[in-house]
């Protein structure tokens, strides 16, 4: 068996790609070579032995129920309207500046996926608000849908974050600290995302026209609109970092207080609350069957102990540590071309985190390493969602600015992947940078 294992997992990657190729959903193309797989490794009845209980063992972990709430929350914001109070406020106090509009895009994605946790959703939600406004004050069509397609990332770079979320579930690591870690990089993110916003509309003048500034009188009421999700959020990771709730329970009661503030706004209505909790079971079942897919093609990978010889192989190369580190980032981009972050994750991971925690790195204790190597993980991972050829950020954006070609939201996001490379340098050399505030909240 372990004679055949390298070369069956190798025709089980191939037939993945193939049937990726084919427009087969990425759950199925995991899934068949994994089934397939192991009924050659083993028999037929232990592979439908292992399909019963692998179903139910995964389908009944505790902490992946923080997946659908941490979505629910960000569907009632989004349907009672507080995504557009984040914009609102936004451009009410910067609004004014070149390039003001398209900042405030940039924050108030921030904000929004302090409380959402999903890249996709935070663009179109975010694009679906802020776009009609910058386009309608003559912004050209490259700055604004590139900076919502960067915007949107951060769903997923600053806490709560699905991907985050999955990575310690494999990886055995503890989410209220892979928050802390993500905190200070996606603040970073956020930041750069509008000092180039700000470059690039002082160097294209044209592309980001001044506004009127407001009276004071109204930007303090579209600030004061914002109280709920504000109060929510040091709530939720108030009580998070305090020890108050596990995650699972701060994301009970942050949807739980989201749909407070909807109702309390009177506008989020039944309808509205009928489509979140449609669209939270939509994304929540396509969550799941990957996560079905991804354990049926790991199991077997397992038993090729092909996982064990990447290990040992990665271990012997003669060079630098960091080097492989590097390698395996820029191996996280070109897949990015060709999958979703989940997809990545579930599938390379157990082959990836047992190579890379053999490393010595920065000197760095085990957990360490894997918060630090969790938050480039996620840094790499957003990077390929506004990253050319298949930018799923940018497919969400341009779906909605239909007006603007594909080609002219890639032109725009050339300063923002520059930020974004120089950023994970940063984070790659530096690990304190995501570590600091963990040894603060957790020494």
């Amino acid at each position: 068996m372990s004679a055949m294992g390298p070369q069956l997992g190798v025709m089980m990657f191939v037939s993945m790609l193939v049937l990726m190729a084919l427009r087969v959903p990425i759950a199925a193309a995991m899934f068949v070579p994994g089934v397939a797989g192991y009924w050659l490794l083993t028999d037929s009845m232990n592979t439908i032995n292992f399909l019963k209980g692998s179903a139910v063992a995964r389908l009944t972990v505790y902490e992946l129920s923080v997946i659908p709430l941490f979505l629910l929350m960000g569907q009632f914001a989004s349907q009672g309207g507080l995504s557009r109070d984040l914009f609102r406020a936004a451009a009410a106090l910067i609004g004014h500046v070149r390039g003001g509009l398209a900042m405030a895009s940039v924050l108030s994605a921030g904000a929004f996926g302090a409380v959402c946790g999903s890249s996709v959703a935070t663009s179109a939600t975010i694009t679906q608000v802020a776009y009609p406004q910058m386009r309608g004050l003559g912004y050209g069509g490259r700055l604004s849908t590139a900076a919502l397609a960067s915007g949107g990332t951060l769903g997923i770079l600053i806490p709560p974050s699905v991907p985050l979320v999955v990575y310690a579930i494999l990886t055995e690591q503890n989410i209220a600290k892979l928050f802390a870690a993500a905190m200070v990089p996606g603040l970073l993110a956020m930041l750069g995302y509008v000092m180039v916003v700000g470059l690039y509309a002082r160097a294209r003048p044209d592309q980001a026209p001044l506004m009127d500034r407001l009276p004071w009188r109204e930007r303090g009421q579209a600030l004061w609109s914002i109280w709920p999700i504000s109060l929510i959020f040091v709530i939720v990771f108030g009580g998070i970092y305090g020890g108050v709730f596990s995650p699972t329970e701060g994301a009970g009661v942050g949807a739980f207080l989201t749909l407070v503030a909807g109702l309390s706004k009177r506008e989020l209505k039944m309808p509205g609350i009928r489509a979140s909790l449609v669209s939270t079971a939509e994304t929540t079942g396509m969550v799941f069957m990957i996560f079905l897919g991804a354990d049926m093609m790991n199991a077997t990978l397992a038993l090729t102990e092909m996982p064990k010889h990447v290990a040992e192989w990665v271990a012997a190369l003669p060079i630098p540590d960091l080097s492989i580190v590097g390698a395996v980032l820029l191996l996280y981009i070109l897949l990015g071309c060709v999958m979703d972050e989940l997809s990545m994750l579930l599938l390379t991971l157990p082959v990836i985190f047992p190579a890379v925690m053999g490393l010595d790195l920065w000197g760095l204790n085990y957990e360490s390493k894997a918060l630090w190597f969790g938050i480039l993980l996620l840094m790499t991972v957003s990077f390929g969602l506004i990253a050319p050829p298949i930018g799923l950020n940018v497919y969400v954006v341009n779906s909605l600015a239909k007006d603007v070609p594909m080609s002219e939201t890639y032109k725009g996001l050339v300063p923002f992947l520059a930020w974004d490379a120089l950023r994970m340098l940063a984070l790659l050399f530096f690990p304190i940078i995501s570590l600091g505030l963990v040894r603060v909240f957790f020494s």
